[in-house]
């Protein structure tokens, strides 16, 4: 972005917390059981998704491959530090899904459509796939609507690794943004630390 230039009007203000999951990866009978509801589900029926999910009872696990959950976190950290489209507080990239808390600086519509896009080509690439789906045409969005809840959504993200029962503490799942933080508060004592350049 041109340093002059001023950054997109926030055609969504508010935090986003957001999940895409890959194709194939529910059950058909719950999928139908989600269609019958119309939309209309709640937090109890995405509890049970997302543990679903955790357990990778059905469909692909391409997030476990580490090339393509590192470029996950490089295109969600590109998104927020270069080019500004959106205020990412949260995130955790599992197996087969994917959870963000994030506040959009564009169209959400169009933030997510170009996100899942970009991943799905440069996946699909990785995996010498090509032309098939790789992310859920749907994706569960919901608008925080108070600060306790905005914390409780990013502690949910940060947790999901711990609550699928793969590392003992958010921060050592390094596909998160648990881990990222602690990252840097090992490596800030570090730079006060060394002499500055003369």
């Amino acid at each position: 972005m041109n340093p002059q230039q001023k950054p997109a009007p926030i055609a969504d203000p508010g935090a986003v917390f957001l999940t895409w999951r890959l194709h194939g990866s529910l059950p058909t009978g719950f999928l139908g059981y989600l269609s019958a509801k119309n939309g209309a589900w709640g937090a109890d029926e995405f509890c049970c998704l997302d543990r679903m999910l955790d357990r990778e009872t059905c469909g692909p696990v391409w997030l476990k491959d580490p090339r393509i959950a590192h470029m996950m976190v490089q295109l969600l950290n590109r998104g927020h530090f270069q080019l500004r489209q959106y205020d990412l507080h949260a995130y955790v990239i599992m197996s087969n899904h994917v959870h963000m808390l994030l506040t959009p600086r564009v169209a959400m519509r169009a933030l997510s459509d170009g996100m899942k896009g970009a991943i799905a080509r440069m996946a699909n690439r990785m995996l010498g796939r090509r032309g098939e789906h790789f992310w859920q045409d749907e994706s569960f969005a919901h608008r925080a609507t108070s600060d306790s809840q905005f914390e409780r959504l990013k502690s949910y993200i940060e947790a999901n690794p711990v609550h699928a029962g793969l590392v003992g503490r958010p921060e050592d799942w390094i596909w998160s943004s648990a881990h990222h933080k602690s990252m840097l508060a090992i490596a800030a004592p570090e730079r006060l630390q060394r002499p500055l350049a003369s």
